[in-house]
């Protein structure tokens, strides 16, 4: 099977600091009583709508908390910045978390953030481009499929499906794009099919580009799209930080889900996106929740062991810290 070459995690990552979220308070002094600074690194994609929309509802402050958001590609990616302290907390992929415990690097996951659909319409999808005629996961094999982080939850469970629907998944060629550039990268025939989240599913589909499977869905319904990642040196050194962060996520992510608070977290979207407003206001939103699925990581782990993604399984026992 498809051997998939893993991110350096002792890589320097580099955030965009212009243009970051923030809350409306001014920076302080936690000794004095007021709001602490909270560096947090996201996805610049919808399911950040509970991030921003809870900040901006003033969950965090509540809390203490004054949120940056910080724009990254995958959680692969922040987890070097993550180590070296550089950012507080990560919401992202839980591949980088998995990476970072196999190499004992004092990565936790502290609670789940979004998840997919166990059936309906899911809001992850791949999605190829009209001209390569690829309409079912079996086609995929054989062609050039991209996905945000290589040897992470996208491509594992895209070979799952191909594999499931009687195609060779160890044939697919997958290469590294960012989610925003996935729509010109297709145009372009530089790729023939991405793995993308919502917007970028409604926004291909929009334009003809074809549906052809959901991945989380086909494979393991319901499964944690984004967890929420911390250090363990941080969790040792102030856990009263990571206790009241912890108690605001799940606060923000149950405000999130709640259907009375719909129009501010699409305006969230639409604050941060840019998205026309049809688009934001009618792209699916994921399952919001702070409770872990610990079972649903464990069979994600194992499909990765089976293609060779990873050669071992995390320590989930050290791994899951829920808060």
């Amino acid at each position: 099977m498809k051997k998939v070459t893993a991110l350096g995690l002792v890589a320097g990552v580099v955030f965009a600091l212009t243009g970051c979220t923030d809350s409306d308070a001014t920076p302080s002094d936690q000794a004095s009583g007021e709001l602490r600074r909270v560096r947090v690194a996201a996805l610049p994609i919808t399911e950040t709508a509970a991030l921003w929309g809870g900040i901006k509802a003033g969950v965090f402050a509540k809390h203490g908390l004054r949120v940056e958001v910080l724009p990254a590609q995958g959680g692969a990616q922040a987890i070097p910045a993550l180590i070296n302290g550089d950012i507080d907390f990560a919401i992202g992929q839980p591949f980088g978390a998995f990476r970072a415990d196999l190499q004992d690097l004092g990565v936790v996951i502290l609670g789940n953030y979004a998840s997919s659909y166990r059936d309906g319409d899911d809001i992850n999808a791949v999605v190829a481009s009209a001209k390569s005629g690829i309409t079912k996961p079996a086609q995929l094999a054989g062609r050039k499929v991209a996905v945000n982080s290589l040897g992470a939850a996208g491509d594992v469970t895209i070979m799952a499906a191909v594999e499931k629907d009687g195609g060779d998944p160890s044939s697919i060629k997958f290469v590294e794009v960012a989610f925003p550039d996935v729509p010109a990268q297709l145009a372009a025939g530089n790729i023939d099919a991405a793995w993308v989240p919502e917007p970028f599913v409604t926004q291909l589909r929009s334009r003809g580009d074809a549906f052809v499977v959901a991945p989380y869905q086909a494979v393991v319904p319901g499964l944690a799209t984004l967890t929420v990642m911390g250090a363990t040196k941080l969790k040792e050194s102030d856990p009263a930080l990571v206790k009241d962060f912890s108690a605001a996520m799940k606060e923000t992510l149950g405000w999130a889900q709640d259907p009375a608070n719909e129009v501010p977290v699409r305006q969230a979207i639409k604050d941060n996106l840019e998205l026309p407003d049809p688009v934001a206001e009618s792209v699916r939103l994921p399952a919001f929740g702070w409770e872990l699925d610990r079972k649903s990581m464990e069979a994600l782990a194992t499909l990765a062991g089976k293609y060779r993604v990873l050669d071992r399984q995390p320590n989930f026992d050290r791994l899951i810290q829920q808060q």
